[in-house]
């Protein structure tokens, strides 16, 4: 996307707020994210549970539910950042998949099938599942064979978020008319997050270790990312201190409060707003296009849909109705 400058001269006050990687352990345990690497055994929910009770928090959940045999990358949001888990769970996902065959497969059948199982399909939960057993569709955007021998096939698969693999396991037993079971799940991807961007459980607390017991915040920084990251794909505008303070407190975007914005942004949309030094105040819904807003002097552009700023890290520059 291309910026709109509005503003080119102004200015950010250093007393207040600060750069998001400058944030302490602290700062960031109020509303920042872990990548963590799930190990199979435990759920979703208990890895969470174990790392809210480590680090004494009120609030820590995960964003996007693993069984508990499968592994690999799982979101872990803290403070404020769970706001956006049901964000986060719209993600597109990528798994790495081991289907174990009653016999081996024919191979162009297989091939015939696993094709038929690309694109839009039913996916109708698992019994087993935490979700109402209903049928939906997902869209599945790759369908790859990696490996195939000894009635054993590895494949990775591409798809929509909210997608069933063991449902996949399911149908492709009934096109071959034989048993598939799905014998071991990794999830490589989640969104824009991979397995290198993640973290093990004994890594994170080894780095809780050497925080609390050393004095040494370094590999938590490492580990605990700012919000803002979980943002970075959505369109954005910049605005002044005295604009972050007003809709940290959940005024709406006024036209001089803004120093930039992405263009061909249409009204309607939801965009990120963030102050001068980078930190996110929260998500705002445009009441105009963006590409009309430089021809503005006065007026709302947008109205906040989602604060995660908090409102007295900038001063108020407006005085209170009696």
């Amino acid at each position: 996307m291309n910026r709109i400058m509005l503003d080119s001269e102004a200015k950010t006050d250093a007393a207040f707020g600060k750069i998001p990687d400058a944030r302490s352990v602290e700062e960031r345990l109020n509303s920042g994210f872990i990548l963590l690497d799930k190990p199979a055994g435990p759920s979703s929910h208990q890895v969470a549970s174990w790392a809210r009770d480590m680090f004494g928090l009120e609030r820590l959940g995960h964003g996007g539910t693993l069984d508990p045999f499968a592994t690999g990358v799982l979101p872990l949001m803290a403070g404020k950042s769970m706001k956006l888990t049901k964000k986060i769970l719209t993600h597109n996902k990528t798994y790495i998949c081991v289907f174990r065959f009653a016999s081996q497969p024919d191979s162009d059948k297989l091939n015939e099938v696993m094709k038929n199982l690309t694109g839009k399909v039913f996916n109708v939960p698992p019994e087993i599942s935490a979700v109402k057993i209903q049928v939906r569709s997902r869209r599945i955007f790759k369908f790859e064979q990696l490996d195939l021998k000894n009635s054993q096939m590895v494949a990775r698969i591409e798809c929509e978020a909210g997608t069933y693999i063991r449902t996949m396991a399911r149908d492709m037993g009934l096109l071959l008319d034989m048993k598939v079971e799905l014998k071991e799940l990794r999830r490589e991807t989640s969104g824009v997050f991979t397995l290198d961007d993640c973290v093990t459980l004994q890594q994170l607390a080894d780095a809780y270790w050497l925080w609390k017991e050393s004095d040494q915040p370094e590999a938590l920084l490492r580990i605990i990312h700012p919000v803002e990251k979980l943002l970075l794909d959505y369109p954005s505008a910049t605005v002044k201190d005295s604009a972050a303070a007003a809709l940290a407190h959940g005024a709406p975007l006024l036209r001089p409060g803004i120093v930039s914005i992405d263009s061909a942004v249409s009204e309607g949309r939801e965009i990120v707003i963030n102050t001068m030094k980078g930190e996110t105040v929260g998500l705002v819904k445009m009441i105009v296009s963006s590409d009309s807003v430089e021809e503005m002097e006065n007026g709302e552009i947008a109205r906040p849909s989602m604060v995660l700023l908090d409102q007295d890290l900038y001063p108020r520059r407006w005085k209170k109705s009696e």
